[in-house]
């Protein structure tokens, strides 16, 4: 194996538990290897700190595999981690039957995304190292999920920039490709060929229960940014008397909408409209729920998006706030990386200003228990989650 030798003036990223090298942090490589193999990486003072897979194409150069000198990385080694991976989404979330069951670096197999959708497994290869293991980890998800059907959701760029194609279709098997799934109770049609990421959005389980406690037979709820209405959904189980879904992609209102039939669910009004302007107009017409929930896409994709990401966080969250009766509760979210938790706060502090109200912080989470992250990794840290009770200023 080559060796990949990191410079002596660099931050202790990988010392603290960090999955990644940077083209930065390295000062030489003793060795011939080929994009993807397999490197040891040592500190300046030839000292072991990890093994990994080597990408020179990639701005993270080697995505570490293991700190452990005395683990062979071999097929039986990724079936191991697949193996603990399932293990440990057993533990925490029992019965589990759909969910994120591997989470690329979190679970200690970088690049490899895989969700669980009952008997059939979405997956995405995210880099080169494992591209060139796809053999292992079939057998290992064969061996550990035995499932009926494995699809394959590699149309993203992010494989581009590995040096990778993108692509989709069937891995193993056949199955349809829209899956029936249930979270929470809630039944939900999930599209895993033509679905947002791999067709549903599992890091939001925990807090979609959260809003349990808000919800009674008298309670009216506004579901702005529905997608395929999982907060809707969540809402009219607990009982709530009337949800209005908000979302602008007609697909996704229509998917909702057979949703809440799949359930039974008969109270709901769906809009297709775009969130921003119907938030606005909403107010001008003086209207109020006891809930209101507010869960976008990603504003921010890169630093530079944050200022105008914070803008328009503040747009949706002001006006969301103005719709909540006194005394009601305000749920919101933002799933953009670069949009700190200390800038999400501030962003929901001034918007309750300008709406001249009083928050009373009752749940701040993240994303749930199939979605772990390590804590040397900040890129990880993405998901803000929380409900406040609204009162008004006088």
């Amino acid at each position: 194996m080559a060796k990949v030798f990191l410079k002596r003036k660099r931050k202790k990223r990988l010392e603290q538990g960090h999955p990644w090298v940077f083209q930065s942090e390295v000062d030489y490589i003793e060795g011939d290897f080929e994009p993807g193999d397999f490197v040891d990486v040592y500190n300046h003072q030839n000292y072991f700190l990890a093994k990994g897979y080597i990408n020179p194409k990639s701005q993270m150069i080697v995505r570490v595999l293991t700190q452990n000198p005395e683990d062979e990385l071999n097929e039986q080694f990724f079936i191991e981690r697949i193996r603990k991976a399932w293990a440990y989404r057993e533990r925490m979330i029992p019965g589990v039957r759909s969910c994120r069951a591997i989470y690329g670096e979190a679970d200690f197999l970088p690049g490899l995304i895989v969700d669980k959708y009952e008997d059939v497994l979405v997956v995405q290869i995210l880099s080169l190292g494992m591209e060139k293991r796809k053999d292992w980890i079939l057998k290992g998800l064969l061996e550990v999920f035995n499932p009926k059907a494995i699809y394959l959701r590699n149309d993203v760029y992010v494989r581009e920039l590995e040096g990778l194609e993108q692509e989709k279709g069937f891995w193993y098997g056949e199955s349809e490709t829209e899956v029936l799934i249930e979270e929470n109770g809630v039944k939900y049609i999930v599209d895993i060929e033509n679905g947002q990421k791999t067709g549903f959005f599992f890091d939001q389980r925990q807090n979609r229960a959260a809003i349990k406690p808000l919800i009674d037979k008298n309670t009216t709820v506004l579901d702005c940014f529905t997608h395929t209405g999982s907060f809707m959904l969540n809402a009219c189980l607990y009982g709530a008397k009337h949800v209005t879904a908000v979302d602008i992609s007609e697909h996704a209102i229509e998917t909702a909408k057979r949703n809440a039939a799949l359930n039974g669910f008969t109270n709901v009004d769906f809009v297709v409209a775009n969130a921003f302007d119907y938030l606005r107009e909403a107010v001008q017409e003086g209207k109020k729920w006891d809930v209101v929930i507010i869960d976008p896409p990603a504003f921010a994709k890169s630093a530079h998006a944050v200022p105008k990401a914070l803008g328009g966080y503040k747009d949706i969250n002001l006006n969301g706030l103005k719709l909540v009766k006194d005394g009601g509760f305000f749920v919101t979210a933002s799933c953009s990386y670069h949009v700190h938790a200390d800038m999400f706060q501030a962003m929901i502090e001034d918007a309750a200003f300008d709406a001249k109200k009083i928050l009373r912080q009752i749940h701040w989470s993240s994303a749930g228990y199939d979605h772990p992250k390590l804590l040397a990794a900040d890129e990880g840290d993405y998901l803000k989650f929380a409900i406040y009770e609204v009162h008004s200023r006088r």
